[in-house]
């Protein structure tokens, strides 16, 4: 049989191609991923495939389209769905090719990941099926997920951390968004007296603070309240007053006056 494999990316085509081709059946590769973005993780993941594809002795087809703006335009209105269409486009265009030139049955990579809505990704396969008149070779290849990622490991392969479009990209660092989001409620701005600008970001540059807080033109100084080495740094200096910003981050701190130290000698024994 000559089957058309679609590959979503190399670490989960590898148990895909192996359990094929333990069938016997002969495999070629199918790379279109309009779904990927930004531009670099598309690329990152195309040349694993190529590299790996390389390695195996497969032979791979490349409809090579970044379709960032395609993409979004048919699913900023369907988020919650987008992956009915994400599915749909792709392997439709994969199961046209394979009708087209002679394929017996096209199949995809994406029914190994246990990550994926395998249900959907079937029924869409098989909706394909009628609509071109060629089978839908499905596989339940998730038992051997985790094999496959070994060895992508093992083969030094690229590994990506998100499925593939920009929603799902903000799906896998939400919890990390919610959390920034609390830490930057935690930090404080002020506007440092002219007399230690200079002195306040030479330090700061010196430190590697992890949160630039000093702008070029050094008129902002950020400070978070658990930041006790900065703070110690500005408390109980006559004539030198820091004053918070906004109104709404003043809220705690009405009663509380910053004033700013002499940096110089604290720069010099730091």
């Amino acid at each position: 049989m000559k089957l058309l494999l679609h590959i979503c990316c190399a670490p989960c085509s590898i148990m895909c191609i192996k359990k094929l081709r333990e069938e016997d059946i002969d495999v070629t590769g199918f790379w279109y991923n309009t779904n990927i973005h930004p531009y670099m993780e598309y690329k990152a993941r195309r040349d694993t495939l190529k590299k790996y594809s390389e390695m195996i002795n497969l032979d791979v087809i490349y409809k090579d389209e970044y379709g960032l703006r395609e993409f979004t335009k048919n699913t900023i209105n369907i988020l919650d769905n987008r992956c009915r269409y994400c599915y749909y486009s792709r392997l439709d265009e994969v199961a046209r090719y394979a009708k087209e030139n002679g394929y017996d049955a096209f199949c995809t990579s994406l029914l190994i990941s246990p990550y994926q809505k395998h249900d959907l990704i079937k029924e869409v396969g098989e909706a394909l099926e009628k609509k071109y008149g060629i089978k839908f070779y499905y596989y339940d290849f998730r038992p051997y997920f985790k094999e496959g990622r070994e060895e992508a490991k093992r083969l030094g392969l690229y590994m990506q951390k998100y499925c593939g479009c920009v929603f799902s990209e903000e799906e896998r660092y939400l919890n990390y968004i919610i959390k920034d989001k609390e830490r930057m409620s935690e930090i404080r701005l002020v506007k440092p007296s002219t007399m230690f600008q200079n002195e306040i970001k030479n330090y700061l540059i010196e430190k590697k603070r992890e949160f630039n807080g000093v702008d070029d033109s050094c008129d902002y100084l950020v400070i978070r309240k658990d930041d006790k080495k900065l703070i110690g740094m500005i408390e109980n200096v006559k004539d030198n007053k820091f004053t918070l910003l906004n109104e709404e981050q003043n809220k705690g701190y009405e009663d509380e006056i910053i004033k700013l130290i002499e940096l110089k000698k604290l720069l010099y024994k730091n």
